[in-house]
């Protein structure tokens, strides 16, 4: 089922088209990654989502209803570029944003409390905006955004400018709270961030949808026909008695002793073929089917897409 919705979107900036009929489906309890290149839509679309600006065409739903301005109480957004007060004291200020996401005063210091206790951050309490750096003022702005449990979060960039430990411990909890059954939009660039944490995606490209679904469901149809293989053999000299036409992608010797190999069968070989005639040379370790990266899977998607576009 899906928590949100959006269908048909287009939004054209003079005779700029930025979306053309964009739909995307976020389903509950999920994290969806939203991507594209530099330009390609995202950003306004998640600024059509929070209702900063309207769509030309195309509606929006909520647990199957039409998104409302009063819906937006369950919505939290934590832009790419931050929008902290660097003059205003950090619990003062955090208090004042909890205040206008509906919580009672008790409420959002009780909360407050919990997660700055948890960040580590009850010190930084007294101290201004602007006397963080930039990752500490992006821990405040990320606690106020999920601070009132929303259904659906939407995070723009959440892990720029975090060290690795800080952006480590900001997707576990992303991940937990997709387990207590918080429904998370991601725009990202980062494509090893999509792989740990990224259920479905949406790539958008040229203001269109080009590649909309599950990560595992793209990732076989991108997939090229490679396996890996590791073995035991003495002299490395499997490569000499496979027969066929393939491809050596990647040949190692890890220190153990122990051989891999990587090989590009044609499109009508199969694996189990490969299996067979390895197995009968050398003692087996491993063999699996390497899967395209989503980095890759992003590459291969845009390219194509360019090429056709220029065609048309």
């Amino acid at each position: 089922m899906s928590l949100f919705e959006a269908l048909n979107i287009d939004k054209s900036y003079a005779a700029h088209k930025v979306l053309d009929n964009v739909s995307i489906h976020v389903p509950e309890a999920s994290i969806y990654g939203l991507l594209g290149p530099n330009g390609a839509g995202k950003t306004t679309l998640i600024r059509i989502i929070n209702r900063i600006t309207a769509p030309d065409k195309g509606e929006l739903l909520l647990e199957g209803k039409k998104l409302t301005y009063e819906d937006l109480i369950q919505v939290g957004y934590l832009p790419e570029e931050r929008g902290l007060y660097k003059k205003m004291k950090v619990g003062e200020q955090s208090l004042y944003l909890a205040r206008l996401k509906g919580l009672s005063k008790n409420d959002a210091l009780k909360k407050l409390k919990f997660w700055f206790e948890k960040f580590d951050m009850i010190d930084w309490w007294n101290k201004k905006i602007e006397e963080l750096s930039k990752g500490m003022a992006q821990k405040v702005q990320f606690i106020i955004t999920v601070l009132h449990n929303p259904k659906l979060l939407i995070f723009d960039e959440p892990f720029s400018g975090f060290d690795p430990v800080n952006a480590s411990m900001l997707k576990k909890e992303v991940l937990d709270m997709k387990k207590n059954g918080t429904t998370i939009i991601f725009s990202t660039h980062d494509m090893a961030s999509v792989e740990e944490l990224c259920d479905h995606i949406s790539l958008i490209d040229r203001s269109k949808t080009i590649l909309e679904g599950k990560v595992s469901d793209i990732k076989q149809q991108y997939k090229t026909n490679l396996f890996e293989l590791t073995y035991l053999e003495d002299d490395n000299s499997l490569v000499q008695k496979l027969n066929g036409d393939y491809t050596i992608t990647h040949t190692e010797k890890l220190p153990g002793g122990e051989n891999v190999i990587r090989i590009q069968l044609p499109e009508k070989r199969t694996g189990n073929n490969l299996l067979k005639q390895a197995m009968a040379h050398v003692e087996i370790l491993s063999f699996r089917e390497v899967l395209p990266s989503m980095n890759e899977v992003f590459i291969k998607a845009v390219s194509k897409n360019s090429n056709t576009s220029r065609h048309e």
